[in-house]
């Protein structure tokens, strides 16, 4: 059963039985991504590691690792 299928049952059984309707799938998904940014950054705080730019650094030391024998 898709995602829209079960949204749809869900929507139908909510009608039949007077309850208010679910959200449609992916109405807060930007806010739960937010969320869970805040909670990693915050997280890093409080084990002392950078906040910001962590997977640019991650990125730059990887790529200055990579041999250059390539070109």
């Amino acid at each position: 059963m898709s995602i829209t299928q079960q949204y749809l049952l869900d929507t139908y059984r909510a009608r039949q039985h007077g309850e208010p309707p679910p959200p449609a799938p992916g109405t807060h998904d930007r806010r739960v991504v937010r969320a869970w940014h805040d909670r990693r950054r915050f997280q890093a705080v409080l084990a002392g590691r950078p906040a910001r730019g962590r997977v640019r650094r991650a990125l730059r030391r990887w790529w200055s690792r990579w041999p250059r024998t390539l070109g």
